[in-house]
């Protein structure tokens, strides 16, 4: 009978063992930490470099202007009923702190340098209704800056300093954004200097109501008041978006901003400092999104598109055929899946490239090609020659030739040219001009069109009067003007 033979276990055997056990261990939680650490570098970037390397091409911005209401923030401490009874009164009857004197506002914002030359970026909104806009730097400089430009429908503004040598941020590709991946922000939220916060990016292409050329980036990156027209980074250190708004129902943060991208930033920037305003492409069609009923109407398996309800006259898509009822499902290279889609990519074509459209009609696929137009835009036309006036640059005019019904107006047989609009504070407004005055000579120099006066503004001398005559209603007289250094 066989039986089994049980030998006793060594010691050396139990080392062997044990030791085999804690290797496997070790390399167990060897794997398993670098694994940990993988991740938390992966999800945990170390941004001190970057953002000691950024900071310095940051700046903060403090506006002054006029604040039409002196005691709007006292009102908006009052209870609800009185609040209301305040806000009712009229500005001009409430008492002023200051004697005579305008009361002025402030605001503040940041921004960022484009160029070492002193071109700097920030939001519209930060310089809206600014009388002076002075930029610090990180070496505590504080500048007086120029007004270039302004393009309220992107909230993009450009400014421009007297500095050289200044240290510049790179505006990146934003086009190559990824929701989830991270993003850093450098502020002055609330007023505190070169602030920085980091988050990911949520969404892209987020159209809001008020932003039918922008489609925003929206990240949950802290931002507040005082973060505007700051930069948003990308893990490169290059400006991807503009911070531009955030959502809000207390006024402060809530895990919910909104950043302009930086390839529309390009565009408008560009613009700006070439003309002083930017022109925008232009389909000429109304739009709306689809609903499912709609969509199964017109032949339509989802409710993607952008459905036509419109053509205007003579627009360009009317000349390239383009129908009420049609569906754009394309544009260019870029699909169409809803009716906000469109205008960001029209509105950033050049004028006069041609654009293939793609659209579905009676069920049907077709492809059209569309020159684009422009949108017109007066009114960044007319804030570009403010601003040339409110950085020293002519009389403070907006100046057209005369139309056959001014000239009948004012019984005029002759040439001249006819003022649209007197910029309040301007030399021409010191001058006396006023809105539908016709220029006929300016120092002694015929007027016949609008380039004939701005050359004549160009050569004049400054701090000596010369006589302008012009025409006002039925009258003929005569104005002295004179043209000083512009107060910095």
């Amino acid at each position: 009978m066989n039986q089994a033979i049980v030998r006793p276990t060594t010691q050396s055997t139990k080392t062997h063992t044990l030791t085999n056990i804690l290797t496997a261990l070790l390399l167990i939680v060897m794997v398993v930490s670098a694994s940990i650490s993988s991740v938390q570098a992966f999800e945990l970037p170390d941004l001190t470099t970057l953002i000691e390397k950024n900071r310095s091409a940051v700046v903060n911005i403090k506006v002054e202007g006029i604040n039409e209401n002196p005691f709007s923030e006292e009102i908006e401490q009052l209870p609800e009923e009185l609040k209301k009874f305040f806000k009712q009164m009229p500005h001009s009857k409430m008492p002023r702190r200051h004697g005579n004197k305008k009361p002025s506002g402030k605001a503040y914002g940041s921004g960022f340098i484009l160029s070492s030359d002193g071109y700097i970026v920030t939001n519209s909104h930060v310089i809206k209704d600014a009388e002076s806009i002075k930029v610090t730097l990180s070496d505590k400089r504080e500048l007086v800056a120029k007004l270039i430009g302004t393009d309220k429908d992107s909230d993009i503004a450009l400014l421009k300093i007297e500095a050289t040598a200044l240290p510049v941020l790179e505006l990146g590709d934003s086009s190559s954004l990824k929701v989830g991946q991270w993003v850093y922000a450098i502020g002055a939220p609330f007023g505190l200097d070169y602030t920085a916060t980091q988050g990911i990016v949520s969404a892209l292409s987020r159209h809001l109501p008020d932003g039918n050329y922008v489609p925003f980036i929206q990240t949950d990156v802290a931002v507040n008041p005082g973060n505007s027209g700051g930069p948003l980074f990308d893990l490169n250190g290059k400006v991807v978006g503009v911070n531009s708004m955030i959502y809000s129902r207390s006024g402060g943060f809530m895990g919910v901003s909104f950043s302009i991208p930086a390839n529309l930033v390009k565009n408008v920037t560009e613009q700006l400092k070439t003309k002083g305003y930017v022109s925008r492409g232009k389909l000429g069609v109304h739009i709306q999104d689809l609903s499912q009923e709609l969509a199964t109407s017109f032949q339509l398996k989802s409710p993607e598109g952008a459905l036509v309800a419109k053509v205007e006259r003579n627009s360009a898509a009317e000349k390239a055929g383009i129908l009420s009822g049609d569906v754009i499902i394309a544009y260019g290279d870029s699909p169409i899946r809803s009716a906000a889609d469109l205008p960001p990519l029209v509105g950033d074509t050049l004028i006069g490239r041609e654009v293939s459209v793609k659209l579905i009609r009676n069920g049907e696929e077709k492809s059209v090609g569309v020159k684009v137009g422009e949108l017109e835009n007066k009114a960044g036309k007319e804030k570009s020659e403010i601003a040339k006036v409110n950085n020293g640059e002519g009389l403070g005019l907006l100046i057209s030739a005369l139309t056959d019904k001014q000239r009948e107006k004012a019984k005029l047989k002759g040439d001249g040219v006819y003022i649209s609009k007197v910029i309040p504070d301007s030399v021409a407004d010191i001058a006396g001009f006023k809105s539908g005055d016709i220029v006929r000579s300016f120092n002694n120099k015929k007027i016949s069109t609008p380039d004939d006066l701005k050359k004549a503004a160009e050569t004049m001398p400054k701090n000596k009067p010369v006589a302008v005559l012009l025409i006002r209603g039925t009258q003929t007289r005569f104005l002295a003007v004179i043209k000083t250094t512009p107060k910095q």
